[in-house]
């Protein structure tokens, strides 16, 4: 991208004030013109943490950062989006949320929400799990992709009539070579994504990744708002070739975009609509933050 052709701007997950203050500065930065793209992408994953990080707020740094930040986030630029012409938001979901996945449901520890006793005592120190229990790094971003992805259909189910946004989240395959896996043992890094690569199939790399997610921002055929997109079989096999030597059905690199099923989990209205309801009250969100999209629920 040339220099000159966009902006970099503040905004840390893990503090709610941070969050407020970057819409308020986007928000006059960019004048008259509503926003029309929103892409939550961000992700800490801290697996092998004996004891939980804390953000600014209190919050497990997982939950606070995947779900919480990009929740505020969402919600503060709902009425702004609801001006723009074709506007579409997109939070990134994962198989690791998904119980009807390889990598989700066999793969331990499994997404579970539980009673959301956690969540709903407000989620801070020293809660550190959705659902009350001890605090397990690896599920503890699990909880969050799940909260991601609930998140989405709440969107749609409460927003997308009465504003027009496309509410949508994706899995973009498992990218096993970024960041991400930054707190994993060095020996892991080196042999996870020789793994995903020649024996799960499920290996995309960033570049790829990069153009699944500009496709469910920007392509037409992308228009269909509460929608979970995959490619290549969603990860519910593993290491099934073609005769050209390629994996299929494993959720990894090629394959053609489709809507992809969710768990039952995910689908659970119930839980999903405590989880925003709890979700609100964590991070103080209020009807005069969203003044004009009503909610339709």
């Amino acid at each position: 991208m040339p220099e000159n052709s966009y902006t970099v701007m503040k905004l840390e997950l893990a503090n709610l004030q941070s969050v407020r203050d970057f819409v308020q500065n986007l928000k006059a930065f960019k004048s008259a013109r509503p926003l029309n793209h929103l892409i939550c992408n961000a992700a800490v994953y801290r697996p092998t943490d004996p004891e939980p990080m804390w953000t600014d707020d209190g919050f497990e740094m997982s939950m606070g950062v995947n779900h919480l930040g990009h929740f505020l986030l969402a919600n503060l630029l709902i009425d702004d989006m609801a001006k723009a012409k074709n506007a579409r938001m997109c939070i990134v979901g994962s198989i690791t949320g998904n119980t009807n996945t390889v990598g989700g449901g066999l793969v331990y520890p499994q997404a579970d929400l539980g009673n959301l006793s956690g969540l709903e005592a407000g989620m801070t120190k020293p809660i550190a799990m959705a659902d009350g229990k001890p605090f397990f790094g690896a599920k503890a971003y699990k909880d969050a992709k799940i909260c991601n992805m609930m998140t989405v259909s709440q969107l749609h189910e409460r927003y997308h009539e009465s504003t027009g946004i496309v509410f949508s989240s994706m899995y973009p395959g498992c990218i096993a070579d970024t960041a991400l896996f930054r707190e994993k043992r060095s020996w892991f890094r080196k042999a996870f994504p020789w793994f995903m690569k020649y024996v799960t199939g499920g290996y995309v790399g960033e570049r790829e990744a990069g153009e699944r997610l500009a496709q469910v921002i920007d392509d037409p055929i992308c228009t269909k708002s509460g929608v979970y997109w995959s490619w290549n079989g969603g990860a519910k096999t593993v290491g099934r070739w073609d005769a050209s030597g390629k994996p299929r059905g494993a959720g990894g690199s090629g394959g053609e975009i489709f809507e992809n099923e969710q768990s039952d989990a995910v689908k659970d209205k119930y839980i999903a609509q405590r989880m925003w309801d709890a979700s609100i009250k964590a991070c103080k969100v209020t009807e005069k933050d969203i003044p004009k999209a009503r909610s339709s629920l």
